[in-house]
């Protein structure tokens, strides 16, 4: 193998371009030439190619975003946006594909290699924290901590007017960047799609927080188990909590500089991809387990969705009592 692709693909996530970092980088040092593909798997239907070595990922490590860039592309959801892609590497000669994304992102990489052998590593790249198969994904870490820095600024509000508040955090169909912000910010409840919510329980909950003598409340609500908005709603019109905010943290989870952590997952992950290249290896993801990268088949990031134990839900309603 001489020449190899890489793109980011989906929603952005910090640490992306540490990723990118790497993997050019050990590329490099290995003799290969890396293709830098912009906008994702559109790009890569559209021909948006060009040459990247170690000075063009100089001074990235602690930028968020990607500097590839990233889109979502429906066009490569079907078989002749496929066959478009794979015109685009025989002409650059790329070989082997690294994919930076969730498990979307894998997917399609996965079509790639089944449907025209392309050789593929997926790196998990998503703030959601929902990739089966490794126990933490690049940009979950930071986004953690930006949400959990916005919850302690709200709280001082909420202290100060003696309110309650209702805080929407990103993660999709995920609930577990809600959960493990709620914990981590001693929210009074938290609100994930795992578990449909019960509006009766919350309610009595907040009642009791209030008869023992809490003069303020926060309440994280995961996107995906519906709008901060919405539960701040049906609260109102059943209980006498009817002066309660709404704060959408939204797409500030998503940007940011990188925390230690991800720098270096990334950099570990996008390393143990280049390698998994050269090593023949394909349809696979670079994995972080118990300090250790492992390679996992494609299929595992969305056959086993990682999933917050279940412990921490009854954690959550413990320490808020």
């Amino acid at each position: 193998m001489k020449n190899i692709g890489i793109l980011t693909s989906g929603g952005d996530a910090p640490g992306m371009n540490a990723t990118i970092r790497a993997a050019v980088r050990t590329a490099h040092v290995n003799g290969l030439t890396v293709y830098g593909i912009e906008r994702g798997y559109q790009g890569l239907i559209d021909g948006q190619v060009k040459p990247m070595g170690p000075r063009d990922v100089s001074g990235v490590i602690n930028k968020g975003g990607t500097i590839l860039r990233t889109a979502r592309c429906e066009a490569f959801r079907e078989s002749e946006g496929r066959r478009q892609a794979v015109q685009t590497l025989a002409h650059h000669g790329i070989e082997g594909l690294i994919v930076i994304g969730g498990d979307g992102s894998y997917r399609g990489a996965h079509d790639l290699h089944t449907e025209h052998g392309i050789p593929c590593i997926g790196v998990p790249g998503t703030i959601d924290n929902d990739i089966g198969g490794t126990e933490y994904t690049i940009g979950y870490d930071t986004a953690l901590n930006t949400a959990l820095d916005a919850i302690d600024k709200i709280r001082d509000t909420a202290d100060s007017h003696d309110r309650l508040f209702f805080i929407e955090v990103m993660g999709r169909n995920s609930g577990y960047l809600a959960m493990m912000c709620g914990v981590a910010g001693g929210a009074e409840a938290v609100l994930v799609p795992e578990y449909p919510p019960d509006y009766d329980a919350l309610i009595a909950s907040l009642r009791n927080g209030a008869a023992l003598g809490k003069r303020s409340a926060i309440v994280v609500v995961a996107e995906g188990a519906g709008t901060a908005m919405e539960a701040a709603r049906i609260v109102s019109e059943r209980s006498a909590f009817t002066d309660s905010r709404v704060v959408v943290i939204g797409h500030l989870q998503r940007g940011g500089v990188p925390t230690a952590f991800d720098r270096i997952l990334a950099s570990r992950l996008g390393y143990a991809a280049v390698n998994a290249l050269l090593e023949g290896e394909a349809d696979k993801m670079t994995a972080w387990e118990g300090k250790e990268v492992l390679l996992r088949p494609l299929s595992t990031a969305w056959e086993h969705k990682t999933r917050f134990h279940e412990s921490m839900g009854c954690l959550a309603q413990t320490l808020a009592s």
